[in-house]
């Protein structure tokens, strides 16, 4: 996140997945008998967690820090620990704003997110007048010092921040730290990795969150990459930035989904959607349900806790007006969380079950993937292989029940147990499960009719 607006690229997409959340009809409700009555604890439930960009200047604000204490379980650095702060002369570090934050977090029992070790903005004076093996050497020094110093003490670390383009290029933004060679990110991480083994190390950017834009899958490209060689990353950071030109992608749900599966945890990390009333709140609301559907996804960090503390604080971007009164976005989050209490399947991948009718061979495969969720339902998706005459057994589990289907021949042999066979659409098809509250996948088996 920088002091100034970014540019961001228009998104045309209606999001299909906040329309369908909406028709929950929570937003404005009260939570429920029993709930969760703040941010961090509802999250809790569902394992996961809530937090918030706390600046040092503004501890000194009883509301400020009234509504921080008693709502947020996690807490990142605004800009205490990022690059010019932390060693504003080579060589000389300086933690001052930034321990007043994490001893202040981990007072109130809050954990920390550490943001951010290496990026190519909000350098310090010095640093941007490098290049070469001299910048790569100070960035590792400086990665590898600050991460040290807080050794133990931090949750997670955006560990490199902002290092692709916009655009249609999918590529690298050219920046002094790029032009060190193409491995300076990997190279971030290993350090990052041997200053602080437990940490998680995480990449963080904006503009990725639609899935079908360059930027989201050039950094999809470098995240499988890291993973099939070993390179130390456990998180990948989505800030989502939202508002009226860049609202919530319908496929946003796939996003985080598809990254997940990479073995990675996806956390939302500087959530703020300019707005207000109700459109303000059902955005929220899809996003927090987005985020709880998504097993992986660790929890959500709001970009400030007043509107008048917000770096857009013209477009009221964030759960409590400037007063410090919740808005009805805190509500419609809040109920979201209450009502994910189970966190999910904890499968990331598809499951295969295979079954022959002939010993000899001629079997055929199953194999399930997931697709969208809502807050009482789920789409599920099988492609048959090995033959044309399958025969398919989805079995749910209770109080699960199969409500609709597509691409095939349906019957049911009890409640809980559907028969598929081709209907001429080819050798894929899919269903809905209403979940009643049980997230688990269906098993599958196949065999040759």
């Amino acid at each position: 996140m920088t002091l100034t607006a970014k540019s961001v690229a228009r998104v045309t997409l209606v999001s299909a997945l906040l329309t369908a959340v909406a028709g929950a009809a929570i937003i404005g409700a009260s939570p429920a008998s029993g709930a969760a009555s703040t941010l961090g604890a509802a999250a809790q439930q569902s394992g996961r967690y809530f937090g918030t960009a706390v600046a040092a200047g503004k501890l000194g604000d009883s509301t400020y820090t009234g509504i921080l204490n008693r709502e947020f379980d996690m807490v990142t650095a605004e800009n205490e620990m990022k690059m010019d702060a932390t060693e504003p002369n080579q060589g000389q570090f300086s933690y001052g704003n930034a321990d007043r934050i994490v001893n202040q977090a981990r007072n109130q029992g809050k954990r920390v997110r550490g943001h951010a070790l290496a990026w190519h903005s909000q350098q310090p004076g010095w640093m941007q007048n490098m290049s070469g093996s001299s910048l790569r050497n100070a960035m590792l020094n400086h990665v590898t010092q600050v991460a040290t110093y807080y050794r133990g003490k931090i949750y997670a670390w955006d560990v490199v921040n902002e290092a692709f383009a916009d655009g249609s290029s999918g590529g690298r933004r050219d920046s002094n730290l790029q032009r060190t060679g193409n491995d300076w990110i990997e190279a971030a991480f290993r350090a990052a990795r041997s200053a602080d083994p437990n940490a998680k190390l995480c990449y963080n950017d904006y503009n990725t969150d639609n899935w079908s834009h360059a930027k989201t899958q050039g950094v999809y490209r470098m995240v499988q990459d890291f993973k099939s060689r070993g390179v130390p990353i456990d998180c990948v950071g989505f800030q989502a930035h939202f508002n009226s030109g860049n609202p919530v992608p319908s496929n946003y749900h796939t996003t985080l989904q598809n990254f997940a599966a990479l073995g990675v945890d996806v956390q939302i990390t500087e959530l703020d959607i300019e707005g207000s009333g109700s459109s303000q709140a059902q955005q929220y609301q899809g996003v927090t349900q987005a985020c709880l559907s998504v097993p992986r996804c660790t929890g959500i960090t709001v970009w400030g806790i007043r509107d008048s503390d917000s770096w857009r604080a013209s477009g009221t971007p964030l759960l409590f007006d400037g007063n410090g009164n919740k808005k009805a976005a805190y509500t419609s989050v809040l109920n979201v969380l209450n009502n994910g209490t189970d966190p999910g399947p904890t499968s990331t991948t598809s499951t295969t079950t295979t079954t022959s009718s002939n010993p000899g061979g001629g079997g055929c495969t199953a194999t399930y993937s997931e697709g969208e969720k809502w807050s009482d339902r789920f789409n599920g998706n099988v492609t048959v292989s090995g033959t044309d005459n399958w025969i398919v057994t989805v079995t749910v589990s209770s109080p699960q029940r199969i409500i609709a289907t597509w691409n095939t021949s349906a019957s049911w042999d009890s409640a809980n147990v559907m028969t598929a066979r081709p209907n001429g659409n080819g050798n894929t098809f899919g269903f809905t499960i209403q979940h009643g509250g049980n997230w688990n996948w269906p098993s599958v088996s196949c065999r040759v009719g």
